[in-house]
């Protein structure tokens, strides 16, 4: 079990590094990714932006060598000396820089957590047990199809689940359907008319706030919890942005309605909108 779980892990490493290589060589935002992380505390500000794209160019190089054939000891022994700096990374920005961003594997703003070092110490675990494969990873791969093809998938699995940057695709929605499953008013014939909650909104001293910056109507809405989210496109200081408001879904309570204005394209936050 071990020989053929081993011979698979240089795929699994590879594939991973690809990944987080191709982001922070590669992305168009790797300036931005660069300066929000922790690189300008360690290296200084003028040398982030080179640091991020040669981490990013060795995890690449790192990456082909794992991906293509031959397969050679040294190379999971390489990636499980990177796996231990990553984690060495995480730890140095946790402490010295705790509002930087991980900028690990997305442009996304995505804090130091526990789930970054889970991710760090998976790769180096997979490293690990791929210093023992006696084979290429294709070669242990036919010889064990299923066998070795649940093992990525679980480790794909993890890593995802243990990845924020990819929360939007699996987190979010099973959340809002958990929400939805498990709302109150989830078994009754009828749903809390949107007409309520808007008009709660109108009289909101948040949507009053701003509602000569709005530039659309309703764009979007979901409910979360105890709060329907309704989302409209505004214009703030030249900019565009998106008004959220977080209205009470089972109260008429205008004054609690939180909200911000939010700028998509470079991930920030232009305006908080207190409850009164």
């Amino acid at each position: 079990m071990i020989e053929w779980s081993a011979s698979v892990q240089p795929l699994f490493v590879g594939g991973t590094l690809l990944w987080s290589g191709a982001i922070k060589f590669g992305g168009r935002s790797a300036r931005r990714s660069a300066e929000r992380s922790a690189l300008p505390s360690l290296v200084g500000a003028g040398r982030a932006l080179l640091a991020y794209r040669l981490t990013g160019a060795l995890e690449l190089a790192l990456a082909a060598v794992l991906l293509l054939p031959p397969a050679y000891a040294g190379e999971a022994v390489a990636a499980a000396v990177l796996a231990t700096g990553f984690l060495g990374y995480l730890a140095y920005a946790r402490i010295s820089a705790p509002d930087s961003s991980c900028g690990c594997m997305s442009t996304r703003r995505t804090p130091v957590t526990g789930r970054g070092f889970g991710r760090a110490g998976l790769l180096l675990v997979a490293a690990l047990l791929g210093t023992q494969a006696d084979r290429w990873w294709g070669g242990g791969l036919a010889a064990h199809p299923w066998a070795a093809g649940a093992t990525l998938l679980g480790e794909v699995a993890v890593l995802v689940a243990l990845s924020p940057e990819a929360d939007r695709m699996w987190l979010l929605p099973l959340r809002r359907l958990r929400v939805r499953l498990r709302h109150p008013l989830a078994d009754r014939s009828f749903e809390m008319p949107l007409e309520s909650s808007l008009q709660q909104l109108h009289h909101s001293p948040a949507y009053r706030r701003v509602s000569g910056l709005l530039r659309s109507g309703l764009k979007e809405t979901w409910d979360e919890e105890e709060v329907r989210v309704l989302c409209y496109t505004a214009e703030y200081e030249g900019r565009r942005a998106t008004a959220v408001f977080a209205v009470p879904l089972r109260h008429y309570r205008p004054e609690e309605i939180r909200g911000a204005l939010v700028d998509e394209t470079a991930e920030s936050t232009l305006l908080v909108l207190a409850s009164a």
